[in-house]
């Protein structure tokens, strides 16, 4: 079969503005960037138009370090959709450039359910990452500079909380030291990098309903602490507006299309492991004005992206999936089920049903929230009919609906089994009311305690005493009605990557807490977790490059 990037090549692109009119929106509403792609104001979003659209999530089983391929079943949906004449569209998170470059090589979908122009969106896209980068290191340049400026004022921070970011994963940035040299070049301190998808302001602009709220929210980032520990925020440093003047064209969701020239919004990139892993409320709301069926995706396994979209995005954003799909393949299966990494493409009839138990796992957890559930199984060309019999028996006997996508190799076509599936579950099972997994009114350590012990599968819940410290601190500042955000490994239900399957029972550690003032959420650090990643030894960016001018190397 050919590569992504040869399949995303021979497809005849639309010119944006036709794909904009398909769905009702007007060439005069649209920024342009380029004839294929083009920003869309948040003033078009209807709430009316909203409540009658049907909003699908797709998750996925705990996933294989090559992923599931929620993104290509998401898109291979949207294609189905509108295969059997739906009008579906999706809302989707761009692309960092650190997984890129690093193990992925992309993540705009894949074979024949792509959204494009595919390099472009994998690539610079329309400078929303830059443009978040700029706008969190400004913060940095002017806080450093406040406290040189002021430091003979007697002036400073007893803790500084804010480091710098870089969209690119490198290793060797995770903790600096600033201002050495002579005493011009700024207050010695260690700092360090996280990378732009861990940045606050990426979660500030994904969670923003409107401009108005994103300044407030700007103004809302705390900083530091002062020597008489009263926290410091952007609002107390005066350059929320300046922060704004960078996000402004970022906070437009970004209109392109699929691989089959139907609309799609690709807005906002958190990462689900170190943030809340969905793509910009704005986008999905934009999503559902403008289309029947909406599909979004949430980052990882069910237990990270989905929890969050849950308990956290649909929280804020009031916002009730129809049906929610979860993702599941073979070689994942295998592999929870203890099957050794490099076998689990060989057919294992046993070892993909001692794997069961994950998607089990994870159908009743998105059951706790009130969501009806389908099961999308992602086909390989590896997987035998066997294992495919047995997995579709498997969730006929859990009473969950079970269709195979093969968008990746047949586009729409390949998807229609599953888009008619997803159509007669929405009509035939009424929504239900949201239940969430803890209420906004529990305490800090009550809200980590279920999401670890009810998602999970956690016994204990271990704080250690700098977060028993930081919840101390979250009391007095009176935030502990924030949502939680865990951090934690995406390749188990634990903090332990290596504990397939489904672990019970197991102690769970909190080493650190994190207040996100801004994003209104306290980030619970579970875990070996890192904020920079680093590259693997042979880096995807090894085998990027331009070839008679044409890029090659991603996927």
């Amino acid at each position: 079969m050919k590569t992504d990037i040869e399949i995303a090549r021979e497809v005849e692109l639309r010119e944006i503005k036709d794909v904009a009119a398909d769905i009702g929106i007007l060439e005069s509403d649209l920024e342009g960037y380029g004839k294929f792609m083009a920003k869309v104001p948040e003033k078009l979003i209807d709430s009316k138009k909203e409540a009658e659209s049907n909003l699908i999530l797709v998750t996925a089983i705990t996933a294989t370090k090559a992923g599931i391929g929620k993104t290509t079943v998401s898109i291979g949906l949207a294609l189905g959709l509108n295969k059997i004449g739906k009008k579906a569209i999706l809302a989707l998170r761009e692309p960092s450039l650190g997984p890129c470059f690093g193990m992925k090589g992309g993540a705009a979908g894949g074979g024949y359910a792509q959204v494009l122009p595919m390099e472009k969106i994998n690539l610079h896209f329309t400078g929303d990452f830059h443009a978040i980068t700029s706008a969190h290191n400004l913060i940095a340049a002017v806080l450093d500079n406040y406290l040189y400026q002021n430091q003979a004022k007697g002036f400073g921070l007893k803790e500084n909380l804010w480091k710098r970011v870089m969209d690119v994963n490198d290793r060797s940035l995770r903790n600096i030291v600033v201002g050495l040299g002579p005493k011009t070049n700024g207050v010695v301190a260690e700092s360090g990098f996280d990378i732009t998808a861990a940045s606050e302001i990426m979660a500030i602009l994904c969670l923003s309903k409107d401009s108005k709220d994103l300044r407030r929210r700007i103004e809302n980032i705390l900083l530091g602490y002062t020597y008489d520990d009263e926290p410091f925020t952007v609002k107390d440093l005066g350059i929320a507006g300046s922060v704004v003047v960078l996000l402004k064209d970022a906070l437009h969701p970004n209109l392109v299309q699929t691989t089959e020239g139907t609309a799609a919004f690709v807005h906002g990139g958190p990462f689900a492991n170190i943030a809340h892993g969905c793509n910009s409320i704005l986008a999905t709301r934009m999503a559902m004005t403008f289309g029947e069926y909406a599909i979004t995706e949430a980052g990882f396994g069910a237990d990270l992206g989905a929890e969050k979209f849950y308990n956290i995005k649909c929280r804020v954003a009031e916002l009730q999936p129809k049906v929610s799909l979860i993702v599941a393949t073979t070689q994942g299966l295998k592999m929870h089920g203890g099957v050794a990494l490099d076998d689990i493409k060989e057919p294992n009839i046993e070892g993909l049903r001692k794997g069961f138990a994950n998607l089990d796992k994870h159908v009743e957890n998105l059951q706790s929230f009130g969501q009806t559930v389908i099961v999308a199984f992602n086909k390989y060309a590896t997987d035998t009919d066997e294992e495919v019999n047995a997995l579709q028996k498997h969730c006929a006997d859990l009473g969950v609906g079970f269709a195979i996508n093969n968008a990746f190799a047949l586009g729409g076509e390949g998807a229609v089994e599953l888009a008619n599936l997803v159509v007669d579950t929405i009509a035939k099972n009424p929504s239900k009311p949201m239940h969430f997994t803890y209420d906004s009114n529990d305490s800090v350590e009550e809200k980590i305690t279920k999401v670890a012990t009810e998602i999970y599968g956690a016994g204990t819940v271990i704080l250690s005493k700098k977060a028993k410290d930081k919840i101390k601190l979250i009391n007095r500042l009176e935030l502990q009605h924030y949502p939680v955000c865990i951090a934690k490994t995406q390749y188990s239900f634990s903090a332990d990557a290596k504990a397939y399957g489904v672990p019970k029972g197991f102690e769970f550690e909190i080493k650190d807490l994190v207040i996100n003032n801004g994003a209104e959420m306290i980030v619970a650090i579970a875990g070996e977790m890192l904020r920079m990643p680093g590259l693997p030894r042979e880096p995807q960016a090894l085998h990027i490059d331009i070839v008679d001018g044409e890029i090659e190397g991603l996927s």
